[in-house]
């Protein structure tokens, strides 16, 4: 993925040639590492739900409520660790971090396929989501420190659009190893087996391919690190940083619009639980067998990465996340919609099957909040707790979701695919809301602006095509926020994005 043209303009200076940075920077393994984690993460949690097909229930003697819970538990886990997750960020560096999680994440996957109880279920999803905790503040983060405001929505959606690719995965690998015989080990224990030793697997090979921060890079040559952090600059979000501060996170506590991603972002997770743990169970209530269903999940994955990238691109191409994230949520609604009201008795696949498909467009939610709230947030250690707040919002969205839907409503499901419709349509309306939060906070700045004798009006050059190096005396003011580490908040130039 190439950067931008580096140009100069007025009384800037070239920092270097575009060519050399974008042959080398756009090949890092930042990118490479995230996409196989994120595959491999949402990988876990797909093969859940197809596993369910295969006799996980039946043969764990799972009743009632317990399956919901069994989904659930792992959020619990995330949604308890998210304060040690925000200081581990800050503190731990990254190249040490993600292999430990991974690691720590594969053993828990596959000590899965010794469970026989719902007891030993529990334990078991449990660590699994301990070690997923860190995961996506981890991986937003790395991207905010990587990449330019205008380059993070497409980073973020090639990375999140491996949800698709792993529900396909996910699809293909449990059609495949749930016709296997054998006398020793269950297909669903087969599947978790295979799933948790590739995790493990790729443990060592994150260690050996990652990188802590573009000053560091090893697949960059000195001037090209020194090119690198010039383009980053205007992003005035600051570098890396090792000291956690408290201020930063009382100024996460107190905003408004902290709390408003936070609920964003619960809303798509919750409305996640009907796809990715009941999905091929409201499949398979189609009239579908397990091995069909199984199947037909993997269009569903396909739709899930063109939605997430499709997303993104036009977030990029707009410059308007909200207005791109209302848009995408309406199909969602008009599927769920579809589901709740088609008669399953008299309507016929196809129409069913479309109003499946389009929920996909759901999962347009996640990438863009993320992308939006890391656009939003400077500081080192404002940036790791918001994502690590954001996170929490999508464990608490993960652990609700699933408990919408009961057994007792199979196989319809119709009062959880009710209440996820309810919830889509909230979405909507707290987008709204941040974008006029965002407003008046950029009212706020301008007014700050002016009280310091500085112009009212400035251009917000992190959200340009072109990479400019400012004049001597801009340059000495964006790094003095690099140095200071100032938060959005402190930055009266701070320009926030919607």
């Amino acid at each position: 993925m190439g950067t931008p043209d580096i140009e100069s303009a007025g009384d800037t200076k070239p920092i270097g040639s575009p060519v050399a940075l974008q042959e080398s920077y756009g090949a890092g393994d930042v990118e490479n590492t995230t996409l196989a984690l994120t595959d491999k993460q949402v990988f876990d949690k797909a093969v859940l739900s197809t596993s369910a097909l295969f006799g996980l229930r039946e043969d764990t003697g799972l009743t009632g409520n317990q399956y919901s819970l069994v989904g659930s538990i792992s959020a619990i886990a995330q949604l308890a660790w998210q304060p040690f997750s925000a200081w581990l960020i800050v503190k731990v560096p990254p190249r040490i971090l993600m292999p430990v999680m991974a690691l720590g994440w594969g053993i828990a996957e596959a000590s899965i396929a010794g469970c026989h109880n719902f007891g030993s279920l529990l334990a078991a999803r449990f660590f699994l989501g301990l070690f997923e905790a860190g995961c996506l503040p981890l991986f937003t983060y790395l991207t905010g420190i990587w990449y330019r405001r205008s380059e993070q929505p497409v980073r973020i959606a090639i990375w999140n659009g491996m949800n698709g690719v792993a529900t396909i995965a996910a699809a293909a690998v449990s059609y495949g190893l749930g016709h296997i015989e054998s006398d020793l080990l269950k297909p669903w224990q087969i599947i978790f087996l295979f799933a948790g030793l590739l995790t493990i697997v790729s443990a060592p090979i994150v260690y050996w391919k990652l990188d802590n921060d573009i000053s560091v890079a090893r697949f960059l040559t000195e001037e090209e690190r020194r090119q690198g952090m010039e383009r980053l600059r205007v992003n005035q979000t600051g570098e890396i940083n090792y000291n956690f501060k408290w201020s930063h996170v009382l100024e996460v506590a107190l905003e408004p619009k902290s709390w408003l991603w936070v609920a964003m972002v619960i809303l798509p997770n919750m409305g996640s639980g009907m796809t990715s743990i009941f999905g091929p169970l409201i499949v398979q209530g189609f009239g579908f067998d397990k091995f069909q269903t199984s199947l037909l999940n993997i269009p569903f994955g396909a739709m899930q990465t063109i939605v997430i990238v499709a997303s993104c691109w036009a977030a990029t191409k707009a410059k308007l996340k909200s207005a791109v994230l209302i848009a995408f949520t309406i199909p969602a609604i008009v599927g769920t919609a579809m589901l709740y009201g088609l008669n399953r008795d008299t309507s016929d696949l196809p129409a069913l099957l479309i109003a499946y498909y389009l929920c996909a467009f759901l999962f347009a939610g996640n990438p863009l909040i993320l992308a939006w709230a890391i656009g939003n947030t400077a500081g080192a250690t404002k940036k790791s707790t918001m994502l690590s707040l954001v996170q929490a919002g999508v464990s608490a969205g993960a652990l609700s979701g699933p408990l919408l839907f009961t057994s007792d409503q199979a196989p319809k499901y119709l009062p959880g695919i009710r209440a996820v419709l309810g919830i889509f349509i909230a979405l909507i309306g707290a987008a709204v809301i941040q974008v006029v939060n965002l407003m008046f906070l950029n009212k706020m700045h301008k007014k700050k602006r002016i009280a310091n004798g500085k112009s009212g009006d400035i251009v917000d050059h992190s959200m340009t095509k072109s990479v400019e190096t400012a004049g001597k005396s801009q340059q000495q003011a964006l790094q003095d926020v690099v140095e200071r580490d100032l938060t959005d908040q402190e930055n009266d130039e701070f320009v926030y994005i919607f």
